[in-house]
């Protein structure tokens, strides 16, 4: 087994930046909800719950995919109101950050419905936990993993199946990843315990790797978009693992901390990784440590997590981490990488929903605006998707 990576006792790092309080340099607003409705409001479908969002490689279009057994592909541009008054209002209230309802700004938000939003859908055989745009495919070729085992990659143009693979038995996949270095090269996480990793130009079941980290399900894959041969998966076991993926047989790294399964993890930059667990925390892993020392150095706490896949993403050029919460009304909840307290939080409150629906899956578009922009997309427990816009806080108005 590799390198035990386990979080210090008595504090996450022990540097300065723990001791600031967590301050909030960015101003979101609602933008856009997109849900099933009606003349009469929103209506809420459990039977529709998103459980995955993926931005393609232009960062302008979305592919969503959950229970309903559709992806479904969505343009940015149509999802956001013809005219925002964002730099207006921030003008008019002094940049004003921080949390709070996204009620607040109700009058400024565009209200759609799935049918008419999306470009178009694609009917699955079996129910989506997973969605990954192939790299260096011009965006034609979408894969997925499903509730059947099944890893499938469709082609957007013809909007069929053209790669399938089922070598799990039949047990869910969690997740699925590509390679950056050979986009032919996937892998897929599973309940079977098994992560699986492929080469789509290989014909027959002939895996070019696996791994069985502890037997337990395997929760979430994602190889290191930043280069190298790095290749993580988190665990029903409690555990993140670090897998060197031209020597499967063995752990390089094994991260432990959490007190629940491990649901997602998340590379960032400086050879960091940012995990999320059912124990209601995130937390951030340093792989590159002084002397080759790693160790967990930052432990995120405020959503609500015990049970359910709540989300994970970061938007790694702005330093952001954003995630849902059990807590109802379609939270979401963003920290800042240097603190361990959220920054901004924000709910459905005031903006038709149910309230009963919690955010199942989030998204950050990674390419920033020139001017200090960012977009963060959620979809809920009851099918509504929210498109979020922030606009970075000039300094003087930030509070100390």
């Amino acid at each position: 087994m590799g390198e035990v990576i386990r979080e210090e006792a008595g504090g996450e790092g022990g540097d300065a930046a723990d001791e600031e309080r967590a301050r909030c340099e960015w101003d979101f607003r609602l933008s856009s909800v997109v849900s099933s409705s009606t003349p009469g409001g929103v209506v809420s479908s459990p039977s529709d719950a998103l459980g995955v969002i993926e931005f393609d490689p232009t960062h302008t279009i979305l592919a969503t995919g959950g229970i309903a057994r559709k992806i479904r592909i969505y343009r940015l541009k149509s999802l956001l109101p013809a005219e925002t008054n964002h730099q207006q209002q921030e003008e008019e209230e002094g940049g004003r950050g921080g949390g709070g309802s996204v009620g607040d700004n109700i009058n400024n938000i565009s209200y759609l419905d799935h049918a008419t939003a999306c470009d178009y859908y694609i009917c699955t055989p079996a129910k989506l936990s997973s969605l990954r745009w192939k790299p260096r495919s011009d965006g034609r070729l979408v894969g997925s993993g499903d509730y059947d085992g099944v890893v499938t990659e469709y082609d957007l143009e013809s909007r069929v199946p053209v790669f399938e693979r089922d070598e799990h038995g039949g047990r869910r996949v969690w997740a699925l990843d590509y390679s950056h270095w050979e986009p032919a090269v996937g892998a897929s996480g599973s309940d079977d315990g098994t992560v699986q990793m492929w080469d789509a130009r290989c014909e027959g079941r002939e895996c070019a790797g696996r791994a069985r980290p502890s037997g337990a399900a395997v929760c979430c894959v994602e190889f290191n978009p930043f280069g190298g041969w790095m290749l993580a998966a988190g665990c029903a076991d409690r555990k993140a693992y670090g897998y060197d993926v031209r020597r499967m047989g063995e752990a390089v790294a094994v991260m432990e901390g959490h007190r629940k399964t491990v649901t997602y993890v998340r590379f960032m930059e400086g050879g960091k990784v940012a995990t999320a667990g059912a124990d209601g925390c995130l937390k951030l892993w340093d792989l590159e440590g002084a002397g080759g020392y790693s160790r967990a150095i930052r432990t995120y706490r405020g959503h609500v997590n015990s049970r359910n896949f709540v989300g994970l993403s970061v938007w790694r050029e702005g330093g952001l981490l954003g995630c849902g919460s059990e807590s109802g009304n379609n939270q979401v909840f963003v920290y800042d990488k240097r603190w361990g307290d959220p920054v901004w939080v924000a709910s459905s409150t005031g903006t038709g929903s149910s309230g009963s629906g919690f955010v199942s899956s989030v998204c950050w578009r990674q390419a920033g605006d020139q001017d200090g922009c960012c977009t963060l997309v959620t979809g809920a427990s009851d099918g509504v998707l929210q498109v979020f816009q922030g606009k970075r806080i000039p300094p003087h108005f930030i509070a100390p």
